[in-house]
């Protein structure tokens, strides 16, 4: 293996999903997120630090992210890092670090005051098929697997 960028992530919208588009019409939604750590000192001082990520979501999950999520929501992020560079308005070049989202799964109950129009998503169960069938029971046992 060459290389390996992955991030994953749990933490709480800092803010609702800025949505934008680009020009050629693609949706593309931005929020932070916020992660915490939590910890006993030495003095037995509780202690909290929080670190902030730059979420970024495109196509399809933007339109998701938009839709369902809000200020406050615990979410599951998987993604990678990207970094790049921009000119503020005042002309002065500035580096900004990303994740750029490529899974998003929600968590936790909804925020209060959350929209009370959107309902939660409910687990759908599946007819089992024939490829379930063939493979579910296929009499391998832990002690058949050589790691």
């Amino acid at each position: 293996m060459s290389s390996l960028n992955k991030v994953l992530l749990i933490g709480r919208l800092g803010k609702d999903p800025d949505i934008r588009y680009t020009p050629d019409g693609s949706p593309v939604a931005s929020f932070s997120l916020a992660t915490s750590e939590n910890w006993t000192d030495k003095s037995g001082t509780r202690q909290e630090r929080t670190e902030w990520h730059n979420i970024v979501a495109w196509n399809k999950l933007a339109d998701i992210c938009k839709q369902f999520l809000s200020k406050g929501r615990q979410v599951y992020i998987e993604g990678r890092i990207q970094s790049r560079e921009y000119t503020d308005r005042e002309g002065v070049k500035k580096r900004i670090t990303e994740i750029i989202a490529s899974q998003m799964v929600m968590l936790g109950s909804r925020p209060q005051g959350a929209e009370a129009g959107v309902q939660p998503m409910e687990p759908v169960a599946r007819p089992a098929t024939d490829a379930d069938q063939a493979f579910g029971d296929s009499g391998i046992t832990d002690s058949d697997i050589p790691f």
